[in-house]
């Protein structure tokens, strides 16, 4: 308040003696009187002081004003006046042009009302409740009060809304409200609130803002509406732009494919105003907030995914394509197409198939460049080309061979019809436009980029320089050029070129190291003491002479990686050569690009460094430096390692990719299994409806047992018997046709259980047919747990079938007892004299009940068969599993009988071995003894009699021979 009196007293201009005087009145009446009449009158007449007298106003009024907000609130007419002077007071927005001293005290004097109000936050929240109010004398100059305070202080009454219970969702409100001057005062309320706050934003969001703003822009007319549109956008822009969870929301409602009608705009030349310009800019602009390469990739990929498939990327290369597009919006176009398909396969396969509507037809890609390296083309257009062109090509290999493609000679058009995206690129590259030589080099170094392969292939390339001259390669004429002394511009888009070209390329450094004046050219390049313009291109000779020495593979002998390092040392010196290879990233336009991937430049002065480019020299500069002060022993342990790298990662695929086979085979078991599975489920869950079906029937047939005893005792049985024999011919055909379906159906049932019986055969076939013992035994070790299962499931199964059958046996006793008792009723009843008539009518009442409950046991029949026919063939299913079972386990017996048989045996064989051994010992000690000589034939003899008589004789008799 201090500061405020300060002011008023500072001002030349201040008001006259008299009005301060009214002012102070006006306030006392509003503080003193107690009449509302003259409470309104007062604050009616200090709104009327307030836009000129602002200051006097503010200081005098402001406190009562508050007051009257407080208590005054059911006069919704001086909470409008109130509510308008308090405004009048903080906002800084004057009609008349007035000085700028005076402009920036009324700043001053906004900042510092403002402070003042929300000193106590009491007062935010009490105009926050005071929007709730529908009438409209209270919630427009409400709100246009709170959009002045945001616009003042907006963090600090951010935080008060905040924190007040309720606060965002009371102003989410006022976009439904269907006065359109609220409504539209209540989006710019909203961009206040939500600038800079990404809580608030996500609390706006998840308050279905998308869906109300959406709406709004589509009752507006989409790009044909007022400023309205360009609001909500503003608004959306604040929602989405750098809020990766509002933008994850966005998507997955389902928003993207409402914006696809926004840019339905045709070719027509005319109908383009400057607000339809605005809001078409804004649209693209909130397309390229959700695909923006800062985004988290996986979320740009999902976002470029949803935009391709509800043909929103369809649409906008169609106003790309477009005849009478303003220029402004064909550029903004081009980068939103660049951003959509910046790194997603589909998208750039889709957009390489976009033609031009000329005759002939040409690629949208071609008519793009075009434009590129047309000098008369506005600056900011070739950007955006250049931008879509890196775009295109970004992480898309199969597009990079495309491109390279159009520039080998198999390809090129010999009849010069048609020109294709590497004629053009060359055009440019050896053109006498600066700019176009930079376009066109950058453009094709994306084409390299990360792609050994079309690295390789480019070096096919050859050019004619002139008639009767040889062609020359495009490496060797891009060199050329370098020596000739070109702009700087042309210069250094060259050799960001050439550096592209040869890293990660050991043949690309064979190819430029085989020309004998390329070297030369790069040492004197650097050893030069040149200005500071030139630096820069000293800086790039140097990292692209290191290139050349990193990736040399030492197969030309003159130029070998140690020849070259000696060639460093003797005439540029190691610590100048590593000086001026520093140039590159110490450049003030070094930084600046490696912000972001988009070309964007003032002026084409500033178009020195491709993005792309300050990676690749982020990653090479230090690897150069290290390389040039290694040893020719540390470079051979170096190639050491890394041929056991290159083996350890051979090793490691191959095991990948036996996982990979593993992995496959194991998916393919569990897709079985679940089938099973499920076949199983499906059949408990027939077998449970049909056990309820029966239970339904049952309960059915005992109501109509009970109603049929009832008839039978109050009706006469004469014609009861009359019915009955009247309805057994009719019954009798049913009953053939039904067992006819009954034999249908067994034999659809055999058909299906032969199925299975070969689904089990060649799953026998495919279990035996494993060539590795432990799969096998893992194999055979499931088959008995999935075995032991189906015996639990069969058991069950057996159990709910015998209790079906019980059930049925019941149900045709129970029957056959009925049909009894009507046939006793038949015989032994007499006829009763009735008149016709009543025995008529009972009789067709009679008929009408018996043929219903012929009918109810008719479908009885129909389900007792079909279960009976269930049961049959799960009998059968388990007998022929039952003796697949025994099967298995009699040929398991027989390999066991077998096996201890041939232990047995080879037991017997060494024992009848050993025998045979102590006999023959025992017998040579008896000879020597008795004095008889040994010899080896004797022995050989002795052991074989002995042998044969082992089979037939006893021993000793041979003994008492000798």
């Amino acid at each position: 308040m201090n500061f405020l009196r300060g002011v008023m007293g500072g001002q030349s201009a201040g008001p006259q003696h008299t009005e301060a005087e009214t002012i102070q009145k006006l306030c006392d009446r509003v503080a003193s009187s107690t009449l509302l009449d003259d409470r309104r009158n007062a604050v009616r007449a200090l709104k009327s002081l307030s836009k000129k007298y602002r200051l006097e106003v503010g200081i005098q009024a402001m406190d009562h004003l508050i007051r009257v907000l407080q208590t005054d609130r059911s006069d919704s007419e001086i909470i409008g006046y109130a509510l308008d002077t308090l405004y009048n007071i903080i906002s800084n927005d004057e009609e008349e042009e007035v000085e700028e001293n005076s402009t920036r005290q009324s700043e001053d004097l906004g900042s510092q009302f403002t402070e003042i109000f929300i000193k106590q936050q009491e007062n935010v929240t009490l105009l926050l409740s005071l929007l709730e109010e529908f009438d409209f004398h209270v919630r427009w100059p409400g709100v246009k009060l709170l959009t002045s305070l945001l616009k003042q202080l907006g963090p600090q009454v951010q935080q008060i809304i905040l924190v007040s219970p309720m606060g965002v969702s009371r102003l989410m409100d006022l976009l439904a409200d269907s006065r359109e001057v609220i409504r539209n005062d209540g989006v710019l309320l909203l961009q206040a609130l939500t600038r800079s706050n990404g809580a608030i934003q996500k609390i706006v969001a998840f308050e279905n803002a998308f869906e109300r703003l959406l709406d709004i822009i589509t009752e507006e007319g989409n790009s044909d509406g007022g400023i309205v549109v360009e609001d909500c956008l503003l608004l959306l822009q604040n929602l989405l732009k750098n809020n990766n969870s509002n933008q994850n929301f966005f998507k997955e409602g389902s928003y993207i494919q409402r914006m696809k009608p926004w840019f339905e705009v045709g070719d027509e030349n005319s109908g383009w105003s400057a607000q339809k310009v605005t809001n078409l800019h804004l649209m693209l602009q909130l397309i390229r907030v959700l695909v923006s390469p800062t985004n988290p990739p996986g979320a740009t990929s999902s976002c470029q995914k949803a935009m391709f498939q509800c043909g929103l990327l369809q649409q906008l290369c169609t106003i790309l394509m477009a005849t009478g597009v303003p220029a402004d919006i064909l550029t903004e176009t081009i980068n939103t197409v660049s951003e959509v398909i910046r790194g997603c396969q589909v998208n750039q396969d889709y957009f390489a198939s976009v033609n031009a509507p000329s005759n002939p037809p040409r690629p949208a890609i071609v008519v793009l460049l075009m434009s590129m390296v047309n000098e008369r083309q506005p600056f900011v257009l070739r950007c955006a080309v250049l931008y879509c062109f890196q775009c295109f090509l970004y992480k898309n290999q199969k597009g990079q061979g495309e491109i390279v493609s159009t520039l080998l000679p198999s390809t090129i058009d010999a009849t010069g019809n048609s020109v294709s995206a590497g004629q053009l690129l060359c055009g440019g590259l050896f053109s006498t436009d600066s700019l176009s030589n930079w376009c066109a080099a950058v453009a094709l170094a994306h084409a390299l980029q990360e792609n050994a392969t079309q690295k390789e292939q480019l070096l096919r390339v050859q050019l004619a320089t002139s008639i009767g001259n040889p062609p020359v390669s495009l490496l060797q004429q891009c060199t050329n050029i370098l020596s000739q002394g070109s702009k700087i511009q042309t210069r250094v888009g060259l050799l960001m070129l050439l550096c592209t070209w040869l890293s990660n390329c050991p043949i690309a450094v064979t190819h430029f190291l085989h020309n004998s004046a390329n070297v030369p050219f790069l040492t004197g390049q650097i050893a030069e003491n040149l200005g500071e313009e030139e630096q820069l291109v000293q800086g790039l000779c140097a990292l692209l002479l290191g290139i050349s020495i990193y990736f040399n593979d030492n197969s030309l002998e003159s130029y070998m990686k140690e020849k070259l390092k000696q060639l460093i040392e003797k005439r540029i010196g190691k610590e100048n050569f590593i000086e001026k290879l520093g140039f590159i990233s110490k450049h003030e336009l070094y930084s600046r690009a490696s912000q972001k991937p988009q070309p964007n430049f003032p002026s084409p002065e500033y178009m020195i460094f491709d993005h792309e480019f300050t990676k690749l020299v982020k990653e090479l500069e230090g690897v150069i430096t290290k390389a040039i002060y290694k040893s020719s022993e540390e470079d051979k342990k170096e190639e050491e390692v890394k041929k056991t790298l290159e083996q350890h990662d051979n090793i490691v695929t191959h095991y990948k990719n036996m996982i990979r086979e593993q992995d496959l085979q194991l998916e393919e078991l569990r897709q079985e299994v679940s089938t099973l599975k499920c076949q199983n489920e499906q059949l408990q869950t027939a077998v449970t409806q049909q056990v309820s079906q029966i239970q339904q029937h049952k309960d059915q047939y005992n109501l109509l047992k009970i109603q049929l005893g009832k008839d039978n005792q109050h009706q006469g049985s004469y014609s009861e018997g009359a019915q009955m024999n009247g309805i057994q011919p009719e019954e009798i055909s049913r009953l053939r046709e039904e067992i006819e379906e009954l034999k249908q159906n067994r034999e659809l049932l055999q058909s299906q259980l032969t199925e299975k019986d070969s689904v089990i055969e060649n799953l026998k076939s495919s279990q035996t047919s494993g060539t590795n013992e432990q799969s096998s035994a893992i194999a055979s070790a499931r088959d008995f747990e999935e075995i032991a299962e189906l015996k639990q499931e069969l058991a069950t199964l057996k159990s709910q079938l015998n209790s079906q059958s019980v059930e049925i046996t019941k149900l045709q006793t129970e029957k056959q007892e009925l049909l009894q008792k009507t046939e006793a009723f038949a015989k032994s009843a007499e006829v009763q004299g009735e008149s016709e008539t009543v025995i008529a009518t009972k009789t067709t009442d009679v008929e009408g009940r018996l043929s219903a409950l012929l009918q109810e046991t008719k479908e009885l029949k129909n389900e007792i068969k079909a279960l009976s026919e269930e049961r049959t063939a799960i009998k059968e299913q388990l007998d022929s599993s039952n003796s697949t079972i025994a099967i298995l386990q009699t040929e398991k017996d027989k390999l066991e009988l077998e096996i201890t048989d041939s232990k047995k045996e080879q037991d017997d064989l060494l024992v009848l071995l050993a025998d045979q051994d102590q006999k023959i010992l025992s017998l040579k000690n008896k000879l020597k003894d008795l004095g008889h000589p040994v010899e080896e034939e004797d022995e050989l003899e002795s052991g074989d009699q002995e042998d044969e008589d082992d089979e037939s004789e006893d021993p000793g008799k041979d003994l008492d021979h000798i």
